[in-house]
């Protein structure tokens, strides 16, 4: 695994595991192969419903909880700063542990600056380890990085090779903030895994056109949480580490950018 520095001086792992369709025992299930197959970032929020077996999944590893990085975040109901104070020991309580590795805003609300005010608390507090937005456009990111006390260690946003977000990444980048990528495989709205160009350079490598997708995020920066009930998919997704693209196989895979939003969020 290759790591992430947080402004803070925090260790993200680059490559985390996504949960939100997981729910249940299988779901359970499904985190748990995750960590066997050595993923050690979990991504869960209030909004998936699913704090619990994730938290669940962690004590049943048999692994330290200083090893797993967890990240969840709070959404609509938690939109004040009293209610974002109440969700955060209700987010503590569902995933069974006394600290929280990143915390997020799910998304833009009118409340978001007196939500962060309470993780920015709890991150002073020692209960959290890092904070966060997520889905936030350049103008939106940049409107709350002015007022927000405590820079964003993390903006979790629509990331893929058809939008790469790179005037967002820069913004980011110059602020000390890092962008993780919740969508690196379009879920399901485009045909990643039978792009021409992914297969063809990923053949070059020795590698699928899906190793190829998440390895042209890493290599910019860019964290990602792609989601799978396969455990060989799951290893797939983990072994990206042991090749890079060239400048010009960054270029070619850079040409697929279209600059459009695939599930509708407001573009930079």
């Amino acid at each position: 695994m290759e790591y992430l520095a947080l402004n803070n001086g925090v260790r993200m792992p680059l490559v985390g595991f996504g949960t939100w369709t997981l729910r249940g025992e299988s779901g359970k299930r499904c985190i748990l192969d995750a960590l066997e197959t050595g993923y050690r970032l979990l991504d869960t929020a209030q909004m998936y419903e699913n704090e619990g077996i994730v938290g669940a999944a962690v004590r049943e590893s048999g692994l330290a909880r200083h090893e797993i990085f967890l990240t969840t975040k709070l959404f609509e109901p938690s939109a004040s700063y009293e209610n974002a104070k109440r969700d955060i020991e209700k987010s503590l309580s569902a995933l069974g542990t006394d600290y929280i590795d990143l915390l997020l805003i799910h998304e833009p609300y009118n409340a978001s600056l007196e939500m962060y005010r309470a993780l920015c608390e709890a991150y002073r507090a020692g209960t959290v380890r890092a904070v966060g937005i997520s889905n936030f456009n350049e103008r939106e990111y940049r409107a709350f990085c002015r007022s927000c006390g405590i820079i964003p260690a993390v903006n979790q946003v629509e990331a893929h090779v058809y939008y790469p977000r790179e005037p967002l990444r820069r913004a980011l980048v110059e602020n000390s903030s890092v962008m993780q990528a919740w969508s690196p495989f379009t879920e399901g709205k485009r045909r990643i895994f039978e792009e021409p160009v992914l297969r063809e350079i990923g053949a070059q490598h020795g590698k699928t056109a899906a190793q190829t997708a998440l390895r042209f995020l890493v290599q910019r920066g860019i964290g990602v949480i792609p989601k799978t009930m396969h455990r060989e998919r799951m290893q797939e997704n983990l072994s990206v580490f042991d090749f890079e693209l060239s400048d010009e196989e960054m270029e070619r895979i850079g040409t697929l950018a279209d600059g459009k939003s695939l599930f509708g969020w407001d573009e930079d």
